[in-house]
This record gives structure tokens, sequence and C-alpha cells, in this order.
């Protein structure tokens, strides 16, 4: 490439959000929120029903389902780990398993340890959605 066609090249400069279309406000609230302890942020007042969410940096969307989104959450019954997922670096993944049994949240796979030696759990959110907490130990 020329330095001309460089200059000009898209550079993705961060990750800004996930969107999520949801059926119940109040138990996704509840499960990012309380369960995993994001905090809820403001959001603009568009013309329908939703949430946000801080990570850090980056913020997760929540759309209630309309008849103009996308269908809520992930309806494949055979779940598992090597499918479409998103994953959140947590301080303990066998703790956040833990958690997520005592409050009856449906658990995907449960910790085990992967090759670079970090620990994963997969749990699901209320609308079936696959997310991978993840630890380094």
């Amino acid at each position: 490439m020329n330095e001309s066609a460089v200059s000009d090249q898209l550079q993705v400069q961060a990750f800004d959000h996930i969107t999520l279309v949801v059926k119940d406000l109040e138990a996704s609230r509840q499960f990012y929120v309380d369960f995993l302890g994001m905090g809820h942020v403001p959001r603009p007042a568009f013309t329908f029903d939703g949430h946000w969410f801080q990570i850090g940096n980056q913020q997760i969307h929540l759309i209630l389902e309309h008849d103009q989104s996308g269908r809520a959450g992930n309806t494949d019954p055979n779940q598992n780990t090597r499918t479409h997922h998103f994953a959140f670096q947590v301080n303990d993944a066998k703790q956040a398993y833990e958690k997520a049994v005592s409050l009856g949240i449906p658990i995907v796979s449960p910790p085990k340890s992967r090759p670079d030696g970090a620990t994963q759990t997969f749990v699901n959110d209320p609308d079936g959605h696959i997310i991978e907490l993840c630890s380094l130990s």
C-alpha cells in the first residue's frame, strides 16, 4: 500500500458498546447491575425503552423488544461455549459461578481452565445471551 492509502484507512479507536434486545428490562437490570455489578447510566430519550450500563470505558445497551427491533435473546437449544457470546473479565470466575448458582442464574458451563491458565465459566442472562466470565486465576 502506498502512504496515502494507509492514511485514508479507517482506524478503529476503541470498543464502544454492545447492544442486546431483551424481553424484560427489570430482569435484565437485575442481572447486569445486581449480579454483574455494572453501573446504570442515563441514556438519550429514544422513542423505545431500554437501559444503558457502564463497564469501564465501554457500555452495554439494552433495547426492549418491540415491533421495530430485532428479536430478544438467544433461543438456540444447543447452547455451548463455542458459539456467539461475549466475555467479561471478573476477579474470580469460580466465585462468579458460585454466586450465579446461588441466584438461580442458568449455567452454560461450570468453571474450567483455558490453555493460557485463565479460568472461565459461562452463564445466560435472562434472555439466553451467553456470557463468559473469566479471571486470570
